[in-house]
């Protein structure tokens, strides 16, 4: 009895939880501020770390599960890495280089072993050497979730941001 008590608790408080309302974005951000906040964050990386030979795209991508408002930008950008050797100390001078920018340094993601993921002012990032094509790196750059316009019936999918990564 006591254990169908408890169960029946937690169901609940997890219903509660995954249906209640969510609550608006701290700040909203325009279609442009949305881009331009995770494009200024990868040219940051681009410059400190002294990518070379940066490719990248950019996507407007719902917060929500069902593609719903609020949207963040996100950024897909590959780049020459040195060799597997030295990658480890590689990714750390970049690290070392946004930290006295004001990024702080968390848990990696354990998908990309010897990678490295750097937060600030909402804005998150990770970067590890490409899985597949060996000699390349990948940053992968998300936004806040303050777009609150409803992008549901967009078309428009990546756009090329390499033009903009330089400078």
């Amino acid at each position: 009895m006591a254990v169908s008590l408890v169960m029946s608790l937690v169901l609940g408080s997890t219903f509660v939880v995954l249906h209640r309302d969510k609550e608006p974005p701290d700040r909203t951000l325009s279609d442009e501020q949305t881009m331009g906040e995770v494009i200024e964050s990868a040219r940051l990386f681009v410059g400190a770390g002294k990518l070379r030979n940066p490719t990248g795209s950019y996507l407007l991508q719902s917060c929500e599960t069902a593609d719903a408002p609020p949207y963040q930008g996100s950024a897909y950008i590959t780049f020459d890495v040195p060799t597997i050797t030295q990658t480890p100390e590689f990714f750390r001078g970049i690290a070392r280089a946004l930290r006295a920018g004001g990024w702080t340094e968390g848990l990696p993601d354990n998908r990309h072993p010897g990678g490295k993921a750097l937060a600030r002012q909402g804005m998150t990032a990770y970067y590890y050497r490409h899985p597949d094509i060996p000699g390349r790196g990948v940053l992968q750059i998300y936004g806040e979730c303050g777009n609150v316009g409803d992008h549901r019936g967009d078309t428009a999918g990546f756009i090329d941001i390499t033009d903009r990564l330089a400078g």
